[in-house]
């Protein structure tokens, strides 16, 4: 997959079939667009063209009270997309400008004179341009004036890819890490590079990194213990996560990320972690005393080892 950060970078195809959206968290129901994509492309012996945009649409547009949090940084989505098989990965620049380009505009300057488009798959409802002028209706009825065929995404695909999007961040957040991966299709995934900590962990027996998200619009899920799969310079291990205040030891109540790998004593200050979360184990809670603390981290990482067994 070729990937383009710059309209200007890509030069356009014979015969592209291309499809647009955040595609924010590439769930299961993402996966029914992109192999349509990718299966169409093939039929047709043309080559696949995904946009997306960065930032999300939402925090430009404020369309919401309370902004989302992301199910994906942009390197998340990048890692994930490039599983599909797609030929090229456009990512635009979605700031106020681009929010006012008419539709007209973004059809002729993006979609036929950079990208070549012939085909563009779109849900039933997408809207595109300034004022939402731009859709499926619009392409349908200028089809001899821009040459595109416009494949529809049936209304009952897309109402469950929406219903997937707020079903997995709502999971996440309650703590039901079974529901948000199973309609992700793959374990929830943090990622972050190791900061210095206070090193309590290491004088219980329990040394931990410390994880920052550099990412501010990444949803981080409920305070709890995980299992969770860490991936550090291609290498795998298990471990459990600790996302919470520590209120047995911290008196700040600062929100922290740590996770204890199993098995390992390498520094890794500075290093870039990969977490994914299997399985929440237990509500973050307050406990009487380090040695009880110690206790209840040895009785969780049994626990983790045998989910991740």
């Amino acid at each position: 997959m070729k990937i383009y950060r710059n309209i200007k970078e890509f030069q356009a195809v014979k015969k592209a079939v291309v499809t647009i959206g955040a595609f924010d968290g590439v769930h299961i129901g993402h996966k029914k667009i992109l192999n349509r994509l990718t299966e169409l492309s093939n039929l047709v012996n043309g080559e696949s063209v995904l946009i997306t945009f960065w930032p999300h649409p939402r925090f430009v547009l404020k369309k919401d009270a309370e902004p989302i949090g992301l199910l994906n940084t942009l390197e998340e989505k990048i890692h994930l997309l490039d599983t599909y098989n797609i030929d090229h990965l456009l990512i635009l620049n979605f700031n106020e400008e681009f929010s006012k380009l008419t539709a007209d505009s973004f059809i002729d300057n993006i979609l036929i004179k950079a990208i070549g488009t012939k085909y563009l798959v779109l849900g039933y409802d997408h809207r595109f341009g300034n004022n939402r002028e731009g859709g499926i209706d619009y392409l349908n009825a200028h089809k001899d004036r821009f040459g595109i065929e416009a494949i529809e995404i049936p209304k009952q695909e897309i109402e469950s890819l929406t219903i997937s999007s707020t079903l997995i961040r709502k999971a996440l957040l309650n703590g039901d890490s079974k529901t948000a991966n199973q309609n992700l299709g793959y374990p929830y995934l943090l990622r972050g590079f190791v900061i210095e900590g206070n090193r309590l962990g290491r004088t219980i027996g329990f040394p931990t990194a410390n994880i920052f998200i550099e990412d501010q619009d990444k949803l981080i899920p409920k305070n709890g213990v995980y299992a969770v799969h860490v991936y550090l310079e291609g290498e795998r291990y298990k471990g459990m996560l600790n996302i919470g205040v520590r209120p047995t030891i911290n008196n700040d109540k600062r929100k922290t990320i740590e996770v204890h790998i199993f098995d390992f004593d390498k520094e890794i200050y500075g290093k870039t972690l990969r977490l994914e979360l299997h399985t929440f184990m237990r509500e973050e809670e307050k406990f009487n005393g380090l040695e009880a603390l110690v206790e209840q981290l040895k009785k969780d990482e049994i626990t983790s080892r045998l989910l991740l067994k």
